[in-house]
């Protein structure tokens, strides 16, 4: 599906395409205020397509977790029977990864793109309609430190999983002879390559601007690299506060609806 784009036209004024759109999200708790980034042009534009077409208008915040988000955008949450489980509906495309990282993170009021897991969608490209807004909690700094070291583990072991891939049949086959000292020796040998692999580049820590914000007003640090942000909660974060305390049931959804009325585009 054509996503809808914009263009500056030659000798248009360059600060209208400097300025970042804003979109009222009209709630039945209340309104909320977004402002998109112009450095995610795909998620800004399709955002503003699906918000100008009425694609949001009576679906539901379906899932809501304290100290955590709030999540909508799925086609099959608008008038949903109480019970019914939802977040599997979607349009029919998806949104290319767009990572402006480490200048957008996951901090209290970030907007993001919800999407499905790596093992199905490696490139972590975003569901064309579901979004989130986090609203995360305070951490500290050993927190931060152990999250960084937990990344880097999970970089260096992503290297020697796509490494061992390529080397099943020999795998299975020590396994099968029960090759126990060449399965060892293959694996410090994969090992190696994956540490020189990762070693290429620079270990992952947390900015100066993230330490901040995530041990003042909070956020959810682990998601940083994994999931598109395209925009903030600029106004009504008290509203996106109390949907995030409503009651839910087993699958998160809320016992009582938490309706998007309309969403507006707004300067």
């Amino acid at each position: 599906m054509q996503l809808v784009t914009t263009s500056c036209k030659p000798g248009a004024n360059s600060n209208a395409m400097d300025k970042e759109t804003k979109v009222k999200i009209e709630t039945s708790m209340g309104d909320i205020v977004v402002k998109l980034y112009n450095e995610t042009p795909k998620h800004r534009d399709n955002f503003l397509k699906l918000v100008e077409n009425g694609n949001y208008e009576g679906l539901l915040f379906h899932r809501v977790i304290r100290n955590f988000m709030i999540q909508g955008g799925d086609p099959t949450s608008k008038n949903a029977p109480k019970g019914a489980q939802l977040g599997e509906g979607d349009l029919d495309y998806t949104i290319p990864a767009e990572f402006i990282y480490p200048k957008y993170f996951h901090k209290r009021g970030a907007l993001s793109a919800a999407r499905q897991a790596d093992n199905v969608n490696p490139e972590k490209a975003s569901s064309a309609s579901h979004f989130f807004i986090v609203t995360g909690k305070v951490v500290n700094d050993s927190t931060l430190l152990s999250m960084e070291q937990q990344m880097n583990n999970q970089r260096l072991n992503a290297a020697f999983d796509t490494l061992a891939r390529k080397h099943m049949k020999e795998i299975f086959k020590m396994r099968k002879n029960n090759d126990q000292d060449g399965l060892m020796d293959l694996q410090e040998k994969l090992m190696a390559e994956a540490e020189a692999e990762v070693s290429k580049e620079p270990e992952f820590h947390f900015t100066p601007e993230q330490v901040k914000a995530y041990t003042t007003v909070g956020g959810t640090p682990h998601l940083d690299g994994a999931y598109s942000v395209f925009g903030e909660v600029v106004e009504g974060m008290e509203v996106v506060d109390a949907i995030q305390q409503v009651k839910t049931d087993r699958n998160d959804r809320p016992d009582t609806d938490v309706v998007i009325k309309k969403m507006t585009v707004i300067e």
